[in-house]
């Protein structure tokens, strides 16, 4: 059986957004996360709602979470609330 933890330490915190190289789970890009069993529903945000990798992260995300074991992967894109990098992030990012 699939846990949160387990996609969350095996996917969400190694799989890196291809613009800033940190990895979607410190970035704070997933606002939910919620498995049933083997269903795995997430709400993901990405750091522009022009984000030109947005769909192929989406995809690369659902593949990689399927091999860990889900039955089915829902990835639902939402920009309310806009992202916002932390105080943290944006020391890491430079721009603090």
């Amino acid at each position: 059986m699939i846990t949160r933890e387990q996609i969350i330490e095996n996917v969400l915190k190694k799989y890196e957004d291809p613009e800033l190289m940190i990895d979607v789970w410190t970035l704070g890009l997933v606002y939910a996360l919620v498995v049933e069993n083997t269903a795995v529903q997430i709400k993901l945000t990405f750091t522009s709602p022009m984000c030109p990798y947005g769909p192929m992260m989406v995809e690369e995300l659902k593949s990689l979470i399927l091999k860990e074991g889900a039955g089915s992967v829902a990835i639902e894109i939402t920009f309310e609330p806009p992202w916002q990098p932390s105080e943290e992030l944006k020391e890491m990012l430079g721009m603090a």
